[in-house]
């Protein structure tokens, strides 16, 4: 399942992900734990998975204290150190997804080339029809049911996600 212009035939062995938001503390650390624990479940081993902010908030921090206690809950540790998207890693990753319009109109400036740019995708592509997102919405300024709901949205996602670039 895949809404996008890229084919899940495309999509399958590219297996270095980073996933971006703003500041690197909430959606995509959440993604990036998320995923890791797909991909350990499955006991997949030609992963890289990382996540980076557009911004230069955060660096070094940990993720957001509130992100961590509802990933946590869910069994999902996130120990990531927060850094910001460079150019560089567009040659270090296959996909380069993002959360919202913003963070992709970002990672589109910082694209080196077109070829860059290609790698470039919206997690919502990754949601399943019956959702009714079309972005990750930040849960920064939101209490404990918007952690929640990009927990979900993110868990829903990141399995597409996995089924799309793994082997059948």
């Amino acid at each position: 399942m895949v809404s996008h212009n890229i084919t899940e035939e495309e999509l399958k062995g590219k297996r270095r992900i980073l996933f971006v938001c703003l500041g690197n503390i909430c959606r995509s650390p959440a993604a990036e734990g998320i995923m890791k624990s797909i991909v350990d479940a499955e006991g997949a081993v030609d992963f890289a998975i990382d996540s980076a902010g557009t911004a230069r908030y955060h660096i070094g921090e940990l993720p957001d204290h509130r992100m961590r206690i509802h990933a946590r809950r869910r069994g999902i540790e996130l120990d990531h150190h927060c850094r910001q998207v460079t150019s560089i890693d567009f040659e270090d990753f296959d996909l380069v997804i993002g959360m919202d319009d913003s963070n992709l109109a970002n990672l589109r400036r910082i694209a080196p080339s077109p070829e860059a740019e290609r790698k470039i995708l919206g997690m919502s592509a990754f949601f399943n029809k019956s959702t009714h997102y079309d972005y990750v919405p930040d849960p920064y300024y939101e209490g404990a049911e918007g952690f929640e709901l990009v927990l979900d949205l993110l868990e829903e996602g990141c399995r597409n996600l996995y089924k799309a670039v793994s082997e059948r």
